[in-house]
């Protein structure tokens, strides 16, 4: 069945809704992107994802074409017009339309677009038994801060760390782990302190590794903001990523060696669950 997507002002069917050859999205990876998470029809985090969305815009010089209130009315209508129960809403703005030329146009129009995908996020049968990930060389650009939709090497990461039977990879740089594909990386120690790599151009500021920072602190678990090596990741007792789709997923295997026992661990499955019920009664 058609989607209804949003483009520029306008809803159409999926199959009707077209972006110019010439949009800077398309010639330069000239965009930033968010991702919602949708369960039971509401929002999850949106006034984070909203916030980030306003500094990426920022951060590149994009003018968003609507008003922060005006969008979060788009994002509760695409919600409406797909009867979208849970899934996840996709949300790209490029720099808009002109001839290709290194240099940014002059007052451009910016493309805004809006789509759905239905997909169980709660019932994630990957929180049950964890994913393996591989250790790879990060070589994303040096402003991860911002999402951008520069994703290929990401996407090269992934299909690589599939090659390996891995489920994801974790990229390392300067003998330090950065982040995962799409996701932000965590360990705990074997004495329970919950470690995480502080906020720097290096990695991308998570909305959910945020909320699960201030979880940890409520739930009176210590952690600490500090790079980590892979050494460390490996001889960690838990590990997990966080993301909006996948909230709070364990790592059992690094490059073939067992995280602990190999299985997800009980601190990063309390997080998942604490996590689970705060947000879902703050959605909207």
């Amino acid at each position: 069945m058609s989607r209804t997507v949003y483009l520029n002002g306008e809803w159409l069917p999926e199959e009707d809704a077209k972006v110019s050859i010439f949009d800077r999205g398309f010639l330069f990876a000239d965009a930033i992107y968010e991702v919602t998470g949708v369960v039971g029809g509401k929002l999850l985090e949106y006034e984070g994802h909203s916030a980030r969305l306003q500094r990426s815009t920022k951060e590149l010089g994009i003018t968003c074409p609507l008003s922060p209130e005006a969008l979060l009315e788009v994002h509760r209508e695409i919600v409406r017009r797909n009867d979208l129960k849970e899934g996840l809403i996709y949300l790209q703005i490029s720099r808009g339309t002109a001839d290709r030329d290194f240099a940014y146009p002059v007052d451009p129009k910016p493309t805004l677009t809006l789509f759905t995908q239905a997909k169980p996020v709660l019932g994630n049968p990957k929180a049950k038994t964890g994913i393996s990930v591989a250790l790879l060389p990060d070589q994303r650009w040096a402003r991860r801060d911002i999402k951008t939709v520069q994703l290929l090497y990401p996407s090269m990461a992934k299909m690589e760390a599939a090659a390996k039977g891995a489920d994801d990879a974790w990229l390392v740089e300067d003998g330090f782990i950065t982040e995962a594909s799409a996701a932000t990386a965590h360990i705990i120690s074997k004495n329970g302190k919950l470690i995480t790599r502080p906020l720097s151009h290096a990695i991308l500021h998570g909305i959910t590794r945020a909320s699960v920072l201030d979880i940890a602190k409520e739930a009176g678990i210590d952690y600490e903001e500090r790079a980590f090596t892979p050494g460390e990741a490996k001889d960690a007792a838990e590990a997990f990523i966080t993301s909006a789709t996948n909230f709070v997923l364990p790592v059992v295997a690094i490059d073939g060696q067992n995280v602990g026992d190999g299985k997800p661990g009980p601190l990063t499955l309390k997080m998942r669950q604490l996590y689970i019920e705060k947000k879902l009664a703050n959605a909207i």
